[in-house]
């Protein structure tokens, strides 16, 4: 049987998450968004929360395109405040739209965003050697720099423990413990 981060051991959609998608270095700029809109979506919340909401959102928020969703008005957000099948807080989802819009700025800026935000890390993801959970940290250096400067550029929901679990969501840095089979797995791809 194979082995995987404790916290992915009980919850079939968790273990799917972590089995496919968590901790693999991610460069798809649409997919990049859809992370930053859902990290920001669980603060306060638990991210099992948001995996069962995340059809949801790709419904909602057409399907995490983020030109689509930078045009939003303020009738969009307030119907959005009705729809169960996200996070109905409204500082969310107006944070959301605000990260849009700020989102295609930083396109504009670098070409790519996956070019502005992989360079908090050098462009190489983090191979980190945790043996337990405790060892993980909530936010690092890289964690904070990138939250300050989202934060000077206008966007929202982005705080050094969001963005610390955006790095580990989007494989800017590797967290799985090393006694995890996806450990090794994320760093050869």
């Amino acid at each position: 049987m194979r082995q995987r981060c404790p916290w992915a051991e009980n919850d079939q959609l968790e273990k799917a998450y972590h089995d496919i998608e968590w901790g693999t270095p991610l460069f798809d700029d649409q997919k990049l968004f859809e992370f930053l809109i859902l990290e920001g979506a669980q603060a306060g919340l638990s991210w099992k929360t948001i995996l069962y909401k995340r059809d949801g959102y790709r419904t909602a928020f057409d399907r995490f395109d983020p030109k689509k969703v930078a045009r939003y008005k303020d009738s969009k957000i307030a119907q959005l405040q009705q729809d169960a099948t996200i996070i109905r807080n409204h500082q969310k989802i107006a944070a959301a739209v605000n990260n849009a819009r700020l989102f295609l700025e930083v396109q504009e800026e670098f070409g790519e965003f996956y070019r502005y935000i992989w360079d908090f890390v050098d462009h190489q993801p983090i191979v980190n050697h945790w043996e337990k959970m405790a060892d993980v940290p909530a936010q690092t250096d890289q964690s904070k720099k990138m939250s300050a400067d989202l934060y000077k550029r206008g966007f929202r929901f982005v705080g050094p423990v969001i963005c610390y679990a955006y790095m580990q969501a989007t494989g800017m840095v590797n967290d799985h413990l090393v006694s995890c089979f996806r450990h090794r797995e994320v760093q050869s791809v």
